[in-house]
């Protein structure tokens, strides 16, 4: 088994309900600068990607109701929406996963920026969403 120094914070994704909204007080207040701005059709929603210092902070915008993060937002209101790790190998971290029992909502597939990544449900993290990325 992988140690955890082999894994790293890639991002923190916060949900909004506008990325231009959000990003007058990224942006404009905190001095932040957009790194990469895009959308993700498959997950319906528009991304903007903010380095902070080698960890970046995901501001994630729906783009449709039926939006996972239209649900998110809809039933929790906006902020912290799941926490990023890179994976030296994801597949085998996957497998791995699936074999403990632990419940993953899909397959390894290309998100943001093209890195493959995985979501583990909250009920197998203590709570929390977690996205596994490729490194």
């Amino acid at each position: 088994m992988a140690g955890s120094n082999e894994f790293h914070i890639d991002h923190l994704g916060i949900a909004v309900r506008s990325l231009d909204g959000a990003l007058e007080f990224y942006e404009k207040q905190l001095g932040f600068r957009v790194g990469l701005r895009e959308t993700v059709e498959q997950e319906k929603v528009k991304v903007a990607m903010l380095p902070a210092g080698g960890p970046r902070i995901e501001l994630l915008e729906a783009t449709g109701p039926d939006s996972a993060i239209a649900k998110f937002i809809e039933k929790r209101g906006e902020g912290l929406h799941h926490v990023a790790v890179k994976v030296p190998d994801l597949a085998a971290t996957a497998q791995r996963l699936k074999q403990s029992g632990a419940r993953l909502l899909n397959d390894p597939r290309p998100g943001a920026g093209g890195h493959l990544y995985v979501f583990v449900h909250p009920s197998s993290t203590g709570g929390v969403l977690l996205e596994l990325i490729q490194e």
